[in-house]
């Protein structure tokens, strides 16, 4: 199973930005960790702060992997561009987010991607991508 893990705008600053917010582990640790604990995935990762960069990705691995567990950090909150780039591919995209986008400033309650997402996980720190990463595994088809 081909799972890829793309993040969006700051989330390369994890283990440095907001650590009340987003923890203290950067997200490179917490991807070996992944990896170690998902042996029987092939797990990608790829992270960048420019809008198009995010949508090539994902026009680039959406026919070929099992699956996209996307933090698209702010652009969630602005971007029709990845919402119609995910409707574009047929692999499924799982929407995460580190906080709960839900109590935090009222401008980032709206995604524009999560209606063209196959589901959210929001609030629950890094485990987010964990329970997206178990979704595609549980409802990979045979």
């Amino acid at each position: 199973m081909k799972i890829l893990i793309i993040n969006g705008p700051n989330l390369n600053l994890l283990g440095k930005r907001e650590p009340d917010v987003y923890g203290n582990t950067s997200f490179e640790t917490y991807f070996s960790q992944l990896q170690q604990t998902y042996t029987d995935c092939e797990l990608s990762y790829f992270q960048s702060n420019h809008e198009g960069a995010l949508i090539d990705k994902i026009h680039e691995m959406g026919f070929s992997f099992d699956g996209i567990v996307l933090n698209a950090g702010a652009y969630t909150h602005t971007s029709v561009a990845l919402h119609d780039a995910i409707k574009a591919v047929n692999t499924p995209v799982v929407e995460v987010h580190i906080s709960n986008i839900h109590t935090r400033e009222e401008f980032r309650h709206k995604s524009m991607i999560a209606a063209a997402c196959k589901g959210s996980v929001v609030g629950l720190g890094l485990f987010s991508y964990e329970l997206a990463i178990d979704f595609f595994r549980k409802t990979k088809k045979a």
